[in-house]
């Protein structure tokens, strides 16, 4: 089987903290071989960079996430500029829009978004893209700022709204819903969308697949998602990991 990318994965998280070292070395018994960590908040930056330095497989991002906006001041937005400058992450995020969770200012998380994305702009790197209940504000801001491209990750939006996240120069990431059989959109979605926009994720420790269901979710199961991706397309699973291990690589600069 050829080598997997895991687009999202928070691997710096607590969770983690007992048996990362187990985590990753599963991951690599099948098959993910480097996984892309998107960062939450500013307070967990140090630690991400730690735990990406220990291992080359690991490539971190740095961002601010809309569900933690409490925890966000505008001088973050100084700051992950210096830490961009600094450390060359491979992406700018998590960052993006939530508005299935009540109580986050829709304008205040607008105000970090943008923020992002003109960084991501000014150091030419992509963006990883929360958007949730939000996929049509998030491509409006995408339009808005310009000159962008990334992923927006666990999407679940309809097909209109990916093919013109696509024209934009966006990727989509599909982790363990697709493997859910009531999630009929997303998996007529993946069965019949261009592979060359597809890259694979898990949203470890969330998100777990259908067979993990209530579990710690990660790495090591993308292949579940892989499969189930490869079986709703009637392709060999090779097919879809060489497509979407390249779409990564290309879209996050990887060696």
């Amino acid at each position: 089987m050829h080598p997997l990318v895991d687009t999202h994965c928070h691997l710096d998280v607590d969770e983690f903290d007992r048996d990362r070292d187990e985590v990753i070395a599963r991951a690599r018994e099948s098959g993910v071989t480097r996984q892309i960590v998107p960062a939450i908040d500013a307070a967990t930056w140090p630690k991400l960079r730690d735990v990406c330095a220990k291992d080359d497989d690991l490539y971190a991002a740095y961002g601010l996430h809309p569900l933690l906006l409490d925890r966000h001041q505008d001088a973050h937005l100084d700051e992950l500029r210096d830490w961009v400058e600094r450390e060359r992450p491979v992406a700018i995020g998590e960052c993006g829009l939530d508005y299935f969770v009540e109580g986050l200012d829709p304008e205040r998380q607008q105000h970090f978004f943008d923020g992002q994305l003109k960084i991501a702009r000014e150091f030419d790197l992509p963006v990883v893209v929360h958007a949730r209940r939000a996929v049509d504000a998030v491509i409006a801001s995408i339009r808005r700022i310009g000159g962008l491209r990334g992923v927006v990750h666990s999407f679940s939006g309809s097909q209109e709204q990916a093919q013109q996240l696509w024209k934009q120069g966006f990727l989509l990431g599909l982790g363990g819903p697709v493997t859910y059989e009531r999630a009929n959109r997303l998996r007529k979605l993946a069965a019949s969308m261009p592979l060359e926009f597809l890259v694979l994720e898990t949203d470890a420790p969330d998100q777990p697949d259908a067979d993990s269901r209530g579990q710690r979710n990660e790495p090591a199961h993308m292949t579940r998602v892989l499969h189930t991706i490869a079986d709703l397309r009637g392709v060999d699973p090779d097919e879809v990991a060489q497509a979407t291990t390249a779409n990564a690589e290309r879209l996050f600069g990887l060696a």
